[in-house]
């Protein structure tokens, strides 16, 4: 698209919010849908390219979105629209395929790579004594920058994340992954995007050792077992470590305690 054309665009969409926020006008928010329907197109193919879902389907699942994130915009933060818009479209959807349980398809270049990755991890640890960075990973396995966080994508939503699923605890009993994303608006047993982005916030924050354990347990579906020979600890350390982090992430997202 022309440069001028795109500005004439971000224009119009910048007047037709500020008129929306001033009037919740329908009119003005199917203008607005209209005018930026383009978005809706772009991410509805991607997905339909990883799955069977019919086009038209995606289409009318990631208006959705648009209107949500029109509905939420605030000017005064400064945000570009098409950047504000595009994860939310993109969550309706996904939210839309893990309800039908549709399984997304990865390439097997994809596969790969992310098992490559878990190797290429656990030797910078070895050497450098921390978790490789994303734009180291992505150099150390020849991709661009882009491309890997596409491929960190696929694999974390490549099956429902259950927000039932327990996690045990030999002396405290058991807990559950749900009691950190509490909306009822996600309540379907899996984990919406925006949840995504809040778990993995509250993650960086943990000490290293806590935060690769979750890591391995949460986004990469690893056993106990598993993720004690992948860091070379124990099964009781690994089991203790979830116990401690899920505590520390209820206390970072700020849920309460009944």
């Amino acid at each position: 698209m022309p440069t001028a054309v795109t500005n004439e665009l971000k224009h119009e969409t910048w007047q037709l919010l500020r008129e929306y926020q001033q009037y919740r006008s329908e009119l003005i928010r199917n203008q607005l849908v209209k005018l930026n329907f383009g978005l809706v197109r772009k991410e509805a193919h991607y997905w339909m390219n990883q799955c069977q879902e019919n086009y038209e389907d995606l289409l009318q699942v990631g208006c959705l979105g648009l209107i949500r994130a029109i509905e939420k915009f605030e000017i005064s933060r400064g945000h570009a629209f098409s950047s504000y818009a595009t994860p939310y479209i993109r969550g309706e959807i996904q939210h839309y395929l893990r309800d039908k349980g549709v399984t997304v398809r990865i390439p097997r270049r994809w596969l790969a790579l992310q098992q490559q990755a878990i190797g290429v991890s656990r030797s910078w640890r070895e050497k450098h004594n921390r978790q490789p960075t994303d734009s180291e990973l992505a150099a150390a396995l020849a991709v661009s920058a882009s491309e890997w966080q596409e491929i960190k994508l696929a694999w974390i939503n490549r099956a429902p994340l259950s927000l039932d699923v327990p996690v045990h605890d030999g002396e405290e009993g058991a807990t559950c992954l749900g009691e950190l994303v509490p909306d009822p608006h996600y309540r379907s047993f899996q984990l919406a995007q925006e949840d995504q982005i809040r778990l993995q916030q509250a993650l960086v924050q943990l000490e290293k050792r806590t935060r690769e354990v979750l890591e391995c347990v949460f986004l990469h579906d690893l056993t106990q077992k598993q993720v004690a020979e992948h860091l070379g600890i124990s099964v009781v350390t690994v089991s203790r470590q979830v116990k401690k982090g899920l505590d520390l992430l209820k206390n970072i997202m700020g849920v309460a305690e009944d």
